[in-house]
């Protein structure tokens, strides 16, 4: 899985990544191995909460139709919502725009035994922002700094930080728009908006570069995702979740104390 992890040492030209590899597996094999990670995450996300020592923040950024939210129904579908919460951060509120551009997004950051999604993310302020001219080039541009910085904070703070860029082809997006209208109930989904929007692809292309190359750090690392096919975009990054969980070495509390004498008890009530 390293192989789509984004090196700070490396400089990212996305026009040279395959948006539709899917390595040597078949659907078929690459769907049950996905069900295996599932099920590996299920269980490790438990341990996470059960130890509470720990914090996971997941990033999801795409362009649209890119599959963030098809992603966290497959990979994340399984685990315990009771310690899994999932931010959308759509086009901020009046009260958001009087404050700094990070201040919506701190308070959803995870806490001990959390994993957070964010569904976008802060990065919508070198992204959308910058496209559409929403404020002047010297402002987002000290704005990787800022990003930088702030990650740095939650990574010192005992926050894993793993990023997601799934990377979509230009003609896979117009096809998910067209099967959007092909099926009356993906309909709604559909906003005319989203076409004036493919307009500016190669500016989004360009600050998605920009983004990778300058905010990959060795504590919240960028991870480009082949996303044309959806069964392997959410394959991988389930299993490098599943990796980097399994590395961290956790572990479940110790037991109370006394434990057998508990159990006899319990078995007494059962027995009257």
């Amino acid at each position: 899985m390293e192989q789509y992890r984004v090196s700070p040492e490396v400089t990212v030209d996305l026009d040279t990544f395959d948006t539709r590899y899917e390595g040597e597996l078949s659907k078929k094999d690459g769907k049950k191995q996905l069900k295996a990670q599932s099920e590996e995450l299920r269980d490790l996300q438990e341990l996470l909460f059960a130890e509470g020592k720990r914090k996971i923040l997941i990033v999801l950024q795409a362009i649209d139709t890119g599959g963030k939210d098809s992603t966290i129904r497959h990979v994340f579908g399984d685990v315990n919502p009771q310690g899994t919460k999932v931010t959308n951060f759509k086009v901020p509120s009046k009260e958001e725009l009087a404050h700094d551009y990070l201040w919506r997004v701190h308070h959803h950051t995870p806490g001990t035994g959390e994993i957070a999604i964010f569904n976008r993310s802060h990065y919508e302020d070198v992204l959308v922002v910058r496209v559409h001219d929403l404020v002047p080039e010297a402002i987002w541009e000290r704005r990787y700094k800022h990003i930088n910085e702030f990650e740095r904070l939650l990574a010192d703070e005992g926050t894993t930080i793993l990023k997601f860029f799934l990377h979509i082809s230009k003609t896979e997006q117009a096809e998910r728009f067209l099967a959007r209208l092909d099926r009356p109930h993906k309909r709604w989904k559909f906003n005319p908006d989203d076409l004036k929007e493919r307009n500016h692809w190669d500016e989004y292309q360009q600050a998605f570069e920009d983004m990778l190359n300058l905010t990959s750090t060795d504590y919240a690392p960028w991870y480009v995702i082949p996303s044309d096919r959806k069964w392997y975009r959410n394959l991988t990054i389930a299993t490098i979740i599943v990796d980097k969980l399994k590395s961290l070495g956790m572990a479940f509390p110790d037991e109370v104390e006394g434990i057998d004498a508990h159990r006899s008890e319990l078995k007494a009530m059962i027995e009257g």
